[in-house]
């Protein structure tokens, strides 16, 4: 079965290269985008020989040639730099589905919730990138730490917060595929939620001296 591809933006970073090799070893081909080229290209051969045999491939761009080849884009920058990806990106974008991983901190005191004046960094890159395409923010909630290490399981769910129900649909599909399991969170209104939990458990990981804290949603059956 073709999976469709994903080009990730901001795939240089740890969580956002970590996503890469679980999405290619599921087989969805890989476009890392990033400022320069070639460290996207560097990056992409080095995840390559991560991978199991027989895993999708994974490629290195710019941001602008890597969101214009991707199916459905992901945006995994720190909040300083979205702005300006996403003016980059912007064209590449229309008609698609965007999953933003995007969390607002305010340095120095990143353990602490702050929001941004449109409510959530999902919600401002909506309004940059226009109606035509269908923001989704998931992922804020889960470790970088074991991401590429396709044996370790990750002990976390993930809330899926958009407004359009078929890209929803989409990011859900990407959360199991990197064996998580996905929640709908509801609108992106919600977005501000999941993107606060990331300072605190930021400040959970620094209190309990641990790496990869994450969250549970009780009361759910899970898939078989």
């Amino acid at each position: 079965m073709a999976r469709f591809s994903i080009a990730v933006i901001g795939g240089t970073g740890a969580e956002g290269s970590g996503l890469c090799v679980r999405w290619a070893a599921a087989g969805y081909p890989i476009i890392i985008g990033s400022r320069s080229p070639e460290k996207a290209q560097r990056v992409a051969q080095e995840l390559r020989e991560l991978l199991p045999p027989h895993s999708a491939p994974i490629t290195g761009d710019a941001n602008g040639p890597a969101a214009e080849a991707g199916q459905v884009v992901v945006l995994s920058v720190p909040y300083s730099a979205q702005e300006a990806t996403l003016h980059q990106i912007r064209p590449g974008c229309q008609g698609k589905v965007l999953v933003t991983v995007v969390v607002p901190l305010k340095p120095p005191k990143v353990a602490q919730v702050w929001r941004p004046p449109a409510g959530s960094a999902a919600e401002e890159a909506q309004a940059q990138l226009g109606p035509n395409v269908r923001v989704v923010a998931a992922f804020q909630n889960v470790s970088a730490a074991h991401l590429k290490e396709l044996d370790h399981p990750v002990d976390c769910d993930i809330l899926v917060a958009g407004d359009d129900p078929e890209a929803k649909a989409v990011a859900m599909e990407l959360a199991r595929a990197a064996g998580m399991f996905p929640v709908d969170a509801g609108p992106l209104a919600n977005a501000s939620v999941p993107e606060g939990l990331t300072a605190v458990l930021i400040g959970i990981n620094r209190q309990y001296r641990v790496r990869g804290s994450g969250i549970r949603i009780t009361g759910i059956p899970r898939e078989s």
